[in-house]
């Protein structure tokens, strides 16, 4: 049985946001060809029908639209996939849809559709007012806070599924507690936090992390986590959840977090295919969907070399008790998070130093 996760941008790097830190308007801007438009009806079919035909009764199928922005190629796009994956899907396969979002264009209408649909809606929202529009801003320099707000209470009264994410940038990682106090006081029960990256240049980026920021960020937090998990109150962090359930059952279905790379399937507005998303540049373009099946793109030499391919070695990695684990973390995150720049310092070894042994043991109590 396959189980399978593409990753579409109908709208490539388009968007009506110009936030300082997209990890994905920098990758565009190192391609030949920044932007490839919006999808067309005719390409998405043809990307269907070549993924469709490798899947049979029993697999299942999600696909998630990120950008960019997603919405901007409009609901009427959304509503075709629905009738065209009923009308293409071999008997048996199951599809499910997820939407990633600034927010911006989720109207009544819009907010409706998903949730009859069964769209997981992942709302992009960076924490209070001032840090979220410190970053979050449009073409005229105007912040989103009020309108991604807006949004949310409309995902509320539909009864949408949503989950936040977050991008932790450098400010927002000075305020666990704040941060704290805003998931609770807005009801935010599911949140992915993501870490602010810097350029792929290897420029500096003002907003992006430090690994002695991530770790004094994550520490408290996490204690703010555990102390509200310990009196019943549960709020889903996917890095904490991510952990205990590999701990339990030997799961993991996060990219990176066990430093081995997986080939991903990300897929351009014009059928273009990589691996990853944060490896989307042109020296890791393996074909196009919209003209060949997705099983000859898993085949290809780019996808079967990409999780093999040399790293370079970080040297904090072979003294330490976590290697095993954590396998040294994402490529993409590492000097960020995992290799402070002068050595010496791995923020997330400090981070699992001081939460990993209260995750396992919540993961021995979950019931097998």
């Amino acid at each position: 049985m396959k189980d399978l996760t593409i990753l579409l941008k109908p709208a490539s790097a388009g968007c009506n946001l110009r936030c300082g830190y997209c990890f994905y308007a920098d990758e565009s801007r190192n391609r030949a060809q920044p932007s490839r438009g919006h999808m067309r009806p005719e390409t998405l079919r043809a990307i269907l029908r070549n993924v469709f035909c490798d899947l049979s009764s029993g697999d299942r199928l999600c696909l998630t639209f990120q950008g960019g922005e997603p919405t901007l190629v409009g609901l009427g796009f959304y509503q075709s996939l629905v009738e065209d994956c009923r009308a293409l899907a071999p008997a048996g396969v199951s599809v499910r849809y997820a939407l990633q979002t600034n927010g911006l264009l989720l109207d009544d209408a819009w907010c409706a559709f998903l949730r009859e649909q069964g769209f997981l809606v992942g709302l992009s929202l960076d924490g209070p007012i001032a840090i979220h529009d410190a970053q979050r801003r449009d073409a005229l320099g105007n912040g989103s806070y009020a309108r991604v707000m807006q949004a949310k209470r409309r995902l509320d009264r539909h009864g949408t599924d949503y989950n936040v994410l977050m991008v932790l940038t450098r400010e927002l990682a000075r305020h666990p507690h704040g941060l704290m106090a805003f998931l609770e006081k807005n009801h935010l029960a599911y949140v992915q936090l993501i870490p602010c990256l810097g350029p792929l240049d290897g420029g500096a980026q003002a907003c992006a992390l430090t690994p002695e920021r991530y770790a004094s960020f994550y520490n408290a937090f996490f204690d703010l986590w555990f102390e509200a998990y310990s009196r019943g109150k549960y709020i889903s962090v996917k890095l904490f959840d991510d952990y205990i359930r590999h701990l339990a059952f030997g799961e993991c279905n996060a990219c990176g977090l066990l430093g081995v790379c997986t080939s991903q399937l990300v897929v351009e507005s014009d059928g273009s295919v990589y691996p990853c998303d944060f490896y989307a540049l042109d020296e890791y373009l393996a074909g196009n969907l919209a003209e060949r099946p997705l099983s000859a793109l898993l085949a290809s030499p780019v996808f079967q070399a990409f999780p093999k391919r040399p790293l370079p070695a970080n040297p904090l990695c072979a003294a330490c008790p976590f290697l095993r684990l954590c396998g040294g973390g994402c490529p993409r995150m590492r000097k960020e998070v995992f290799a402070a720049a002068k050595g010496g310092l791995c923020g997330h070894r400090l981070f699992l130093e001081h939460a990993l042994e209260r995750m396992a043991a919540i993961a021995r109590r979950l019931p097998r």
